[in-house]
């Protein structure tokens, strides 16, 4: 969506925090011995206590009220009776809907202990993304945001998984435009006008560029399992810069 008044930014600006606030208490509750089910207790306890309803149950009529992949799965993983252990990678994603509105952010968590490899990973996720965001600018192309997360990617020696891509939110939970490469697509000839909505969320790999469907229907797995992380915010494109609108 593309915003028009104060009154939508600030009910962006609730749910985004709300979400953001979510995401954050279920890190920090990840621990050797709780199960992906535990957290996403938590994780509904939080939305509907401030009267959200989880956006991949409303949206897709999803088995759980937050998507928790644990390696090698990197997305759209079910809460069920796994159980945490020391060393997984674990990806949690938070959307919901509050009011009509809809925030969408998610984060990779390493239980230590882990290896520098993964822990470099980790922090070099969290860089793409930011890559992404800092090349926002109303009137700019879509394709910046890829072309610049790609280039981070490249100078590191990662690779990103080129099947899972940024969206439009605001309205819904994937609303307009369409999927947004978090690669150079250098066809996107789409701008971005001031008020876009929508989120950034790249996949940076250990050498994995493609994920396939389980079994489960849902949950996403790199061809090679090779380790991926994925960091997302939601924000909306200002004549000032970027605001991000999933901070606690």
């Amino acid at each position: 969506m593309t915003i028009e008044n104060e009154d939508q930014l600030d009910r962006l600006r609730t749910v985004g925090r709300l979400v953001a606030r979510t995401l954050d208490a279920m890190g920090k509750a990840l621990e050797p011995g709780i199960t992906t089910r535990e957290l996403d207790d938590l994780g509904r306890a939080m939305l509907e206590a401030e009267g959200a309803r989880s956006a991949p149950e409303l949206t897709y009529n999803f088995p759980g009220a937050t998507c928790i992949s644990v390696g090698p799965d990197c997305a759209h993983g079910i809460p069920g009776d796994t159980v945490i252990k020391a060393g997984d990678l674990v990806n949690i994603d938070v959307s919901a809907e509050l009011d009509g509105y809809f925030g969408d952010t998610g984060a990779s968590f390493a239980v230590p202990p882990v290896t520098k490899r993964i822990e470099r990973l980790c922090r070099d996720g969290r860089r793409a993304m930011w890559a992404g965001i800092r090349s926002v600018k109303p009137g700019g192309r879509l394709n910046e945001i890829g072309r610049s997360i790609e280039a981070f990617a490249d100078r590191n020696g990662y690779s990103l998984v080129r099947n899972l891509a940024s969206h439009g939110v605001g309205r819904s939970l994937h609303d307009e435009p369409g999927e947004i490469p978090t690669w150079y697509e250098p066809r996107d000839r789409r701008t971005i006008p001031e008020g876009l909505v929508f989120t950034i969320e790249p996949f940076l790999s250990l050498g994995g560029d493609w994920v396939e469907e389980l079994d489960d229907g849902w949950t996403l797995r790199p061809e090679g399992r090779q380790p991926t992380v994925q960091y997302e915010h939601t924000l909306v494109a200002t004549r000032n810069g970027p605001v991000i609108l999933t901070l606690t």
